[in-house]
C-alpha cells in the first residue's frame, strides 16, 4: 500500500464529515430552569412532610395530664422487668429531647431515633417529651402522643415515666425488644 492509497482511502472515509467549529460539547439538554427547579424541591418536601411513620398513629390519641404517671408493658412482658424499669434499674444507652417540636417533626425524630436503637440492640432509651403546662387547660400534646406511639411501636416492650433525677413525670424509660445476639441470653437483662 502507498501512501497515495491511504490518503485517497481517508478522503473516502471522511466524505460529507464537516469540521466542528464550536469548541463546547452538545449534550442535548435543554438550560436549567432555576425557578421550576425551586418550586419542584419544595413542592417534594411539602410532599414528604404529609407522610406518616409506619405504625404511628394519631387516629386515637390517650390524654394525659401533666403530672400524670405513664406506665405500660405489652402482654408478655415480666412484671419485675416493668418494676425494675419505673425503678430507674435499667440502665438507658441513649435519649432523644422533643421539647419545643411540632408534633410532626417530633413522630419523625421518635421513629428515626427508635430505629436507629434497634439497629444498635440498645435495650433501654429515655424519651423527653415535657410536661407543657397549657394555659389554655387542655392536656400536654408531646405526652399524650408520645404515650400513644410508644404503645404502637412493635419493638418497644413497656414504658415507664422517669425517676426525678431523670425527668420524672416528663421524660420515660423505654424498654426496647431485641434480637438475640450469639451468646448473650434476654433474660438475663
Amino acid at each position: 500500500m502507498t501512501d497515495d492509497d491511504d490518503f485517497s482511502l481517508f478522503a473516502r472515509e471522511m466524505k460529507g464529515v464537516r469540521r466542528i467549529r464550536v469548541d463546547q460539547a452538545e449534550t442535548g439538554s435543554r438550560p436549567v430552569d432555576r425557578q421550576n427547579q425551586t418550586l419542584a424541591r419544595q413542592r417534594a418536601v411539602q410532599a414528604g412532610t404529609k407522610i406518616k411513620m409506619d405504625g404511628l398513629s394519631d387516629q386515637y390519641v390517650i390524654d394525659v395530664g401533666p403530672e400524670d404517671f405513664l406506665l405500660w408493658g405489652r402482654d408478655g412482658v415480666q412484671d419485675s422487668q416493668l418494676r425494675r424499669l419505673k425503678a430507674g434499674q435499667i440502665a438507658f444507652e441513649g435519649s432523644i429531647d422533643l421539647h419545643g417540636m411540632t408534633v410532626e417533626r417530633a413522630r419523625s425524630e421518635l421513629w428515626a431515633f427508635l430505629a436507629e436503637a434497634v439497629k444498635l440492640e440498645v435495650r433501654c432509651v429515655r424519651v423527653t417529651h415535657g410536661k407543657a403546662n397549657r394555659l389554655d387547660g387542655r392536656k400536654p400534646m408531646l405526652k399524650s402522643h408520645v404515650n400513644t406511639w410508644l404503645r404502637q411501636h412493635d419493638r418497644v416492650l413497656g414504658f415507664s415515666s422517669c425517676q426525678p433525677k431523670h425527668g420524672g413525670t416528663g421524660a420515660l424509660y423505654v424498654l426496647l425488644k431485641r434480637t438475640m445476639l450469639e451468646g448473650r441470653d434476654e433474660s438475663s437483662f
